[in-house]
């Protein structure tokens, strides 16, 4: 997969949160944007989901506008500002429904990815009853179950103490392979260096690459 912005802006009455902007992303690479609170990070990533459609400019995947003529984004999963579950209902069946619209993975597999974001224990458990940062894994679960082409990952760490925010890391890690691409948003510098390979300030609405030796 290829992603490609081009000249993308979105504006809120007068006000430029991303001012044309054009990056393209490629496989194999986990890249991080670095922004304060409000930098638009958020923003970007709800463009590239279909959820929020860009003032001006074009998304295209593999060359394609895939927003323009499906409404939603190509092999893609994301963590969007704060991770939002049924809470009557347990950790694995809110993966269970979410896998059901693909019907790819059996109940095995997702009891795998589970294990994977440390939370056996916690499976049964009804989300409500989670604390911010199981909730914050089930999340990591969700994105990486299906293994998409494409993953966004906005404040991942979020809720999460000092050995879960390296277990997930390590999994972000894993995941960067040819055939997938990997943006992290954060407003953590310290999190960027240690995770990307490919590094992006993003502010006033602007992206500039930013070598890890300059922060």
């Amino acid at each position: 997969m290829r992603l490609e912005l081009k000249n993308i802006t979105k504006k809120f009455k007068s006000n430029y949160v991303i001012d044309h902007l054009s990056i393209e992303f490629e496989p194999g690479h986990i890249y991080g944007l670095i922004g304060a609170n409000g930098s638009g990070k958020s923003v970007l990533f709800k463009m590239i989901c279909g959820s929020m459609k860009p003032t001006s400019g074009v998304i295209l995947f593999d060359g394609e506008d895939y927003l323009k003529k499906y409404g939603v984004p190509k092999s893609t999963r994301a963590i969007i500002e704060s991770p939002s579950f049924i809470g009557s209902i347990t950790g694995f069946d809110n993966l269970k429904m979410i896998a059901k619209i693909q019907n790819r993975l059996s109940d095995s597999d997702i009891v795998e990815v589970m294990k994977k974001v440390g939370l056996e224990r916690e499976m049964h458990k009804k989300v409500r009853d989670y604390s911010m940062g199981m909730k914050q894994k089930l999340a990591i679960a969700q994105v990486i179950m299906e293994e998409e082409n494409l993953i966004l990952l906005d404040e991942p760490f979020n809720g999460l103490d000092f050995k879960s925010a390296d277990e997930i890391r390590n999994i972000i890690f894993n995941l960067k392979d040819k055939d997938r691409i990997i943006i992290v948003a954060s407003h953590v510098k310290e999190d960027m260096i240690k995770l990307a390979d490919k590094l992006y300030l993003l502010d006033e609405g602007k992206l500039s690459e930013y070598d890890k030796e300059q922060l």
